[in-house]
């Protein structure tokens, strides 16, 4: 299953990065040279194809980051979305904005919960950090955005006409050179629910400002929502199995005290 995850990755590559320079077929090697390695071979064909990482790339990086292992009730997802946003961050369309990284932001701190804070922390700094870009930069950015949605007093003040954030996106739009992810369309909601706008039609108002296609993001929310849905029944049913667990243990427990009481 991996190894065919990692293909259809290596596919969607392909087609998501710009046109490769034509590298030269390599020559034989000469009598008595010293014939690299193939990881070194491999390393110097990637820097000269413009050091853009492969999917595999970025998730040894994100594992090198992240040591602890990862239960796979996170991990799956985890991994599952580095693969999506890898195609988004290597897209020569691609440009960071302060509504994806409130996507971003969104995305994880639901996602994670069950984990320790400190820990959920740390998986989203290594997820951000096999992408080459800053978690900081993110977590400031979301920040900053939430707090201009709780204060903006009507939906006028989201949209491009009166925003100027949304008018340089709207622009970027009407001008070819935005690329849409699923994670800006979960940036868009967040903004509209911190500022209290939770009907579709402001969802729609907003969308259509901006140039985006409306079908392409209700469903990406529906893909969002039912992807939380599915944790959270995982994580109820993980939850249920443990306290039977401990209960077990617990009567064990009673039993072999009780069976060492009577033997004195």
């Amino acid at each position: 299953m991996q190894n065919t995850d990692d293909a259809r990755a290596r596919s969607l590559e392909s087609r998501a990065r710009e046109p490769s320079r034509t590298i030269a077929a390599p020559q034989p090697a000469r009598r008595g040279a010293t014939v690299a390695a193939p990881r070194a071979a491999r390393a110097a064909v990637v820097a000269m194809a413009g050091a853009v990482p492969t999917v595999a790339d970025t998730k040894a990086k994100f594992m090198s980051c992240f040591k602890k292992p990862l239960p796979s009730l996170y991990s799956t997802v985890v991994l599952e979305l580095l693969v999506q946003q890898h195609l988004f961050r290597h897209n020569a369309s691609y440009s960071y904005t302060p509504v994806q990284a409130l996507g971003v932001c969104s995305v994880f701190d639901q996602i994670l919960v069950g984990l320790p804070e400190a820990e959920q922390e740390q998986v989203f700094t290594a997820y951000i950090q096999a992408l080459n870009e800053s978690p900081e930069q993110y977590r400031k950015d979301a920040a900053a955005l939430e707090e201009q949605a709780k204060a903006a007093a009507s939906l006028d003040n989201l949209l491009p006409a009166s925003n100027a954030m949304m008018a340089q996106i709207a622009e970027s739009v009407s001008n070819g050179q935005f690329l849409y992810t699923k994670f800006f369309a979960v940036g868009i909601f967040r903004m509209l629910e911190l500022a209290g706008l939770k009907e579709p039609a402001h969802l729609q108002s907003v969308v259509k400002a901006i140039g985006v296609p409306l079908e392409r993001v209700n469903a990406d929310l529906v893909t969002y929502k039912g992807i939380l849905s599915k944790l959270k029944m995982a994580k109820t049913i993980m939850e249920e199995f443990l306290e039977r667990e401990r209960k077990k243990q617990a009567e064990r427990q009673a039993e072999k005290s009780a069976k060492a009481e009577a033997a004195a």
